[in-house]
């Protein structure tokens, strides 16, 4: 199981800049697995059919990039919920279903898996305290933003010293919905309309989901930043759960985003 490319994350230059040797993260693409066919590269998704001792050894190489050892990885079985639980040295592997985690325990990588959807990492390097949150329309939409800096407050953090990034995720350009998905929108919130632009299709519109994502996170009152990587056209970098649908594919892979508090 040897992938001649090395594991190659992207980073972001506001969670770089605020958190200096504080913490390290990474935006991880498909660069550096040992996955084959439609999960070529770094599937990191145990939810997949792909073999179960490929994705465990990508997981091992996320970990070994950020220095530590596989059992130091905590994740969680993400169900498309506001909900956010907290990790800590008693972290025994499990994954609770959540969308989101927090830390304040050194060398301890926190991480979500995503595949349009977005993935956000947060950081308060003066607290050492981060997060990592899975944000799709419904997680965007029923709080889990808002949440996981609840929960980071609650370890000792402050909003307006919070860093966060929105990373790889589906965009506006590729995301096209139906009027009753509009409907929910703007029944919950009537300004929300302006994240929709009129498609090609009648009735349907392109939907902004990373629009709202960091303008959510901004009224939250954090530093938000927006890496603007689309997911759907980029196939050599990234997963996509649309395009694999649009292609009429079995499965697809998933890619991990992950940060730590550095001891």
């Amino acid at each position: 199981m040897n992938d001649p490319a090395p594991v190659l994350p992207i980073e972001s230059p506001l969670l770089a800049a605020k958190a200096g040797n504080a913490a390290r993260h990474g935006f991880f693409t498909r660069t550096g697995g040992v996955s084959a066919n439609l999960y070529r590269g770094l599937n990191v998704g145990f939810g997949s059919k792909d073999e179960r001792g490929h994705v465990a050894e990508n997981r091992a190489r996320v970990c070994r990039w950020f220095g530590v050892a596989p059992q130091r990885l905590a994740t969680v079985h993400q169900v498309h919920s506001p909900d956010v639980v907290t990790v800590g040295e008693d972290h025994d592997g499990a994954r609770r279903q959540a969308d989101a985690l927090v830390t304040a325990t050194p060398e301890l990588v926190i991480g979500v898996l995503t595949a349009d959807c977005g993935p956000i990492l947060f950081c308060d390097p003066q607290a050492g305290v981060a997060g990592a949150a899975h944000a799709g329309w419904k997680g965007a939409l029923g709080g889990v933003l808002e949440n996981t800096i609840a929960a980071m407050e609650r370890l000792g953090a402050k909003r307006e010293r919070i860093a966060a990034c929105l990373g790889p995720s589906i965009g506006p350009q590729n995301y096209e919905v139906g009027p009753e998905f509009v409907e929910r929108f703007v029944t919950a919130d009537p300004d929300y309309e302006r994240f929709f632009v009129p498609s090609d299709k009648p009735g349907h519109a392109m939907f902004d989901l990373p629009g709202l994502t960091t303008e959510r996170l901004t009224k939250a009152g954090v530093a938000a930043e927006n890496l603007d990587l689309c997911t759907y056209p980029d196939e050599e970098r990234f997963f996509s759960y649309r395009r694999a649908t649009h292609r009429g594919e079995p499965d697809y892979g998933r890619q991990m985003s992950a940060i730590m508090i550095r001891a």
